[in-house]
C-alpha cells in the first residue's frame, strides 16, 4: 500500500477499501477466497485491517475477475460494438436489408458517418423516438420526469445527434456535450450534455449523464468496481461511481481543484464534478429564477444522485437551493443505509425532488446487492412501473436482489408478455409507441434473462408518459405541497 495514498485518503474519508485489479496476479486471485486479512494483499488499499467474511471475499473475487476480464476484452469488445452499430445504421440508411443488397449491386450503398446527426448508437436503435410528448407541457407535474427521461435516452448519442434533437425537435438551447476524465482509468469515461428549456415563466437547465453503453468496458468496470469510501457523517459510497464522477487519485474530493498541480495540468480532460459545478454557477448567475435538474439512465442515474451528494459534502448551499430535482431511471444502488439517511435529510432541507424510476424486472436497480455481504441500499421516492405501465410509489422495488429461483418462471412469463405487448401496444396506446424489429429481437433475450430488455430506455420513456400525474404530487406534509396549494 502506498503511504502517500493512504494519508491522503484518510483526509477524505473515515475508512475505505479500494480494489486495484491491475495489480492482481493469478495466485493473488486464488488467495482472495482463503485469506481473511485483505489488507495484506497488494491489490487492496484499505484504511485498516479488513477481516472479510467469505461472502464478502467472494464478491471481491467476482469484482476483480470482472474488471480484469473487461480490461482484457476492452478493444475487441469496442470493435464488436462498433461493427454492430455500423451494421444497424447501414441497414437504416439504405432502407432495409433488401435495399442494401440492391444498392450494393448498383454500387450506390449509403455509408453512414458515426459523427452525423442521423447516426444512432446501439441504445438509440432500440428506441428512435426524438420528440417530447406533446401532451406533457411545462407546468404538468410529469414534465420534469418526461424531459429527463428523453435527455437520458439521447445522452447515448453523438454530439451532433444530440444537438440536432435538442434544437430541431425540442426547440431548446443546446449548451454543450462534454467528455470528462477518470483519474483511475486514465482516460475520459464520463459523458454529459446540458440543455436549457427557457420560456416566459420558467428557465430550467437539464444536466444529463450518459449511462453504461453495452460495449463500453470502461463504464462496465465502473459498475462492477465495489470499492467504497466511508465519509464521516455521510456514509459509505460506491467507489466506482465516485471515480467516474471525478474522484482524484490520492486526493479524494477536495472542495477546490489545485489548478497549478502537476496532476491537474497533466489531465487532457477536466473532471466531471468540478467542471459541471463551475458551468452551473456560470449559467445560474444569468437568471435569479433559473433552476437545474439532474438526470441519467443506468450508470448515469448513479452519477446524477451522487453529484448533489458531493455538493452537500462541500456545503454548496447556493447550488443545492437552485436544484429543482433529480430524476433517475434504472439506477443502481450507490451507498449504504447511512448514506441514504444523510441524502434524505439533505433533500428535505433543500426541498429537492428525487424520483427513482424502476421498470418491472429491470436487473440494474437490483444491483449491487442489498444483503449481508454488501452494504448497498436504495433511498428516495421509488416509482415502480409494471408491464402495463401502471406506476405506484413503493419503498423498494419487488424482488430487490433479482436472483431468485422462485421468481424465475414468473419473470420469464412476464418477459413473454412484454414480447406480445410489442405487437399490440400501437393499437392500445397509439402509433407513437410502436416498437421496431431490433427491439423486438432484443426482447427475445428476456425469455432467458428477463432483466436485460427491461433496462431499455423504451420502457422508461413509456412509463413516464403513461403514468398518472398523481404519482408526482408531493406528500401533503411537504413544503412543495403547500407551494402547489
Amino acid at each position: 500500500m502506498a503511504m502517500e495514498n493512504m494519508e491522503c485518503n484518510k483526509d477524505f474519508s473515515a475508512s475505505y477499501m479500494l480494489l486495484k485489479p491491475e495489480e492482481v496476479g493469478f495466485f493473488d486471485l486464488m488467495h482472495i477466497l482463503f485469506s481473511t486479512d485483505m489488507e495484506k494483499r497488494k491489490f487492496v488499499d484499505s484504511s485498516s485491517s479488513t477481516e472479510e467474511s467469505f461472502g464478502r471475499r467472494w464478491i471481491i473475487f467476482l469484482s476483480i475477475v470482472a474488471q480484469k476480464t473487461l480490461q482484457f476484452v476492452s478493444k475487441p469488445l469496442d470493435k464488436v460494438g462498433s461493427a454492430i452499430e455500423m451494421g444497424l445504421n447501414l441497414l437504416s440508411s439504405n432502407g432495409n436489408l433488401f435495399k442494401l443488397i440492391y444498392n450494393s449491386i448498383r454500387g450506390r450503398v449509403v455509408i453512414p458517418s458515426k459523427t452525423s446527426p442521423e447516426f444512432y448508437s446501439f441504445i438509440g436503435n432500440l428506441d428512435k423516438r426524438p420528440e417530447l410528448d406533446p401532451n406533457i407541457k411545462h407546468g404538468d407535474v410529469r414534465y420534469n420526469a418526461a424531459i429527463s427521461m428523453m435527455a437520458s435516452k439521447i445522452s447515448y448519442e453523438n454530439e451532433l445527434h444530440i444537438q440536432n434533437t435538442v434544437t430541431q425537435h425540442w426547440k431548446m438551447e443546446f449548451l454543450g456535450f462534454y467528455d470528462y476524465w477518470n483519474d483511475y482509468q486514465g482516460k475520459a469515461t464520463t459523458q454529459v450534455f446540458i440543455v436549457r428549456d427557457r420560456g416566459e415563466d420558467h428557465d430550467t437547465i437539464v444536466v444529463a449523464f450518459r449511462g453504461t453503453e453495452p460495449f463500453d468496458s470502461d463504464a462496465w468496470s465502473s459498475d462492477v468496481d465495489i470499492s467504497w469510501y466511508e465519509i464521516e457523517g455521510v456514509g459509505k459510497i460506491h467507489g466506482g461511481f465516485m471515480k467516474a464522477l471525478g474522484l482524484q487519485k490520492s486526493l479524494g474530493f477536495p472542495p477546490k481543484l489545485d489548478e497549478n498541480s502537476e496532476l491537474h495540468l497533466a489531465r487532457p480532460k477536466p473532471l466531471a464534478y468540478y467542471a459541471i459545478r463551475e458551468k452551473l454557477y456560470e449559467l445560474l448567475k444569468q437568471n435569479d429564477k433559473a433552476k437545474f435538474i439532474l438526470t441519467g439512465h443506468s450508470l448515469g442515474g448513479a452519477l446524477a444522485i451522487l453529484f448533489p451528494a458531493v455538493l452537500s459534502i462541500h456545503d454548496e448551499k447556493w447550488l443545492l437551493q437552485r436544484l429543482e430535482g433529480v430524476y433517475t431511471f434504472g439506477q443502481p444502488r450507490v451507498g449504504n443505509h447511512t448514506f441514504g439517511d444523510y441524502m434524505k435529510k439533505e433533500m428535505v432541507e433543500h426541498d429537492i425532488h428525487y424520483f427513482r424510476f424502476v421498470y418491472c424486472n429491470d436487473l440494474v436497480p437490483r444491483l449491487p446487492y442489498d444483503d449481508n455481504a454488501l452494504m448497498f441500499k436504495h433511498f428516495g421516492t421509488c416509482v415502480y412501473s409494471d408491464r402495463h405501465y401502471q406506476a405506484k410509489i413503493v419503498e423498494e422495488e419487488p424482488n430487490k436482489n433479482y436472483f431468485s429461483p422462485l421468481k424465475a418462471i414468473p419473470m420469464m412469463g412476464n418477459a413473454f408478455g412484454e414480447l406480445v405487448r410489442s405487437f399490440t401496444i400501437p393499437k392500445s396506446k397509439g402509433p407513437e409507441y410502436r416498437e421496431g424489429g431490433f427491439l423486438r429481437l432484443f426482447r427475445v433475450i428476456g425469455l432467458v434473462i428477463p432483466g436485460v430488455p427491461a433496462h431499455c430506455p423504451q420502457d422508461y420513456v413509456n412509463a413516464t408518459r403513461l403514468t398518472t400525474p398523481d404519482i408526482f404530487l408531493p406528500p401533503k406534509n411537504s413544503p412543495s405541497h403547500s407551494k402547489i396549494q
